[in-house]
Parts: C-alpha cells; structure tokens; sequence
C-alpha cells in the first residue's frame, strides 16, 4: 500500500532515516488533496497540523499589515510545510495555497512530536528545513533592501529554474502556474516593471516569456545580470 511513496525517501524531512522509519511515518499521515485555488490552510489558523507536498505545486503567500501580498516559497513535490508552526503551536504565519491540483501528507502537531521522539533525526531534519527556509527569507529582505529591481528579477528566475525548471532543446522552461503579477510579489516590484523588465529581456533574447510561463534562453546572461557582473556578448 505504501510503494506508492517510494521516491517519499530521497526528501529532506526523511534523511538518514532508515526505509522503515520513514514509512512509519508516512503511516501515521492523513492525505489531503485539494484543487488549484484552494488553500491547505490560510494565515492566521490555528497552526494545528504539519504538511508534506505530495503531487502538484503550491506556494506560501503572506499578506502585510499594509495589505500587500507577498509570495514567501514555492513548494515542490517531496517539501515539507507548516513544520515550525504545528511543533510549537500558535498560528500560521502564512498562507498555503494550491497552484496545481495537489495532494499532501498531513500530520497533525502532537502526532508529529510524537515522532519527532520516536525518531530524533526527524526533529533534526525539520529543524534544519526551519532554519533553510529562515536563511531563505532573510536572503529574500536582503536582496529587496539593496539589490536593483532587474537584479531581483534575475535572481527570482534563477531560483525558480532550479526549483521547477526543466531542460528543453531550447532552453530551460519555467510552466509553472505563474503570472508576471506573481514575480512582482515575488521581488518585490510592480507589475509594470516586471512587463518591461523581461520585454527587455525577450527583446536581447534572454527569455521568452508567454503566459503563465518562461524560457529562459541565455542562462549565463541572466546569471550575469544576478550578480550585477560586466555585460558580454553571451
């Protein structure tokens, strides 16, 4: 019943756990599927259980005081969410809301105490995605405080190659479900300077960028422009 979730082995919650640990972990989670648009949970609730992406794409948004909405990560099958809220208690501090049809592990927060004592490497491994995703946020403010806007953009493209990106003869394509008004959120900008940032962009023939997707053509351009080094003739 469980082979389903053979790949489950190689995620981050699960290293150095032996197979039969890991699944007796998985065991102890309910699944929960839920269609794009719909929210595993929303900022504000009370944080109550912890969550393993199984299928589809999901993301983290945040809403500001001011009522600004900021998307905080994009989530892949095999990541796990929700950890630090539903280990100490509390509320949420962000929202999960689906982009592709999903399906998730769920675990509520005192079941997975339990494991985490039963299998202190589970505890080790959530702490560490805790602090992973911490650096990444602190990364995130940083670049926003002191990076030009087409440098964030570059860098935003960038991280989302690696997470989602796949290779094609043509370059690597980002298809994920997501708008130029989601990268503004993502860097920090308008809506309008992302427009003409990647038009630039397509124009020099770095990128092709359709609706709710990218190419990117010239990975080393992009990546010259990421880190604010000399243009070449790449």
């Amino acid at each position: 019943m469980l082979d389903q979730y053979a790949s489950l082995g190689a995620a981050a919650l699960f290293k150095g756990l032996g197979e039969a640990e890991w699944r007796a972990v998985v065991a102890a989670a309910d699944r929960r599927r839920a269609r794009a648009g719909a929210f595993f949970y929303h900022q504000g609730d009370a944080a109550a259980h912890y969550y393993m992406l199984l299928q589809g794409r999901a993301r983290l948004i945040q809403v500001t005081p001011e009522g600004n909405q900021v998307i905080l990560h994009l989530l892949s099958p095999g990541e796990a969410f929700g950890v630090a809220a539903a280990v100490l208690g509390g509320e949420f501090p962000a929202s999960a809301e689906v982009i592709e049809d999903a399906e998730a592990l769920v675990w509520g927060g005192a079941a997975m105490q339990r494991l985490m004592v039963e299998h202190p490497l589970l505890a080790i491994n959530a702490l560490r995605l805790v602090a992973d995703r911490l650096h990444e946020i602190q990364n995130r403010y940083r670049e926003l405080a002191t990076e030009r806007v087409a440098r964030r953009i570059a860098r935003t493209v960038l991280r989302l190659a690696r997470q989602v990106g796949r290779r094609t003869a043509e370059g690597i394509l980002i298809d994920l479900s997501l708008s130029r008004q989601d990268l503004a959120e993502m860097t920090g900008t308008t809506l309008y300077t992302v427009s003409r940032t990647l038009t630039a962009w397509e124009q020099a023939g770095l990128v092709d960028a359709g609706r709710e997707r990218l190419l990117i053509r010239k990975v080393h351009s992009l990546v010259m422009i990421a880190e604010d080094l000399p243009s070449d003739s790449a």
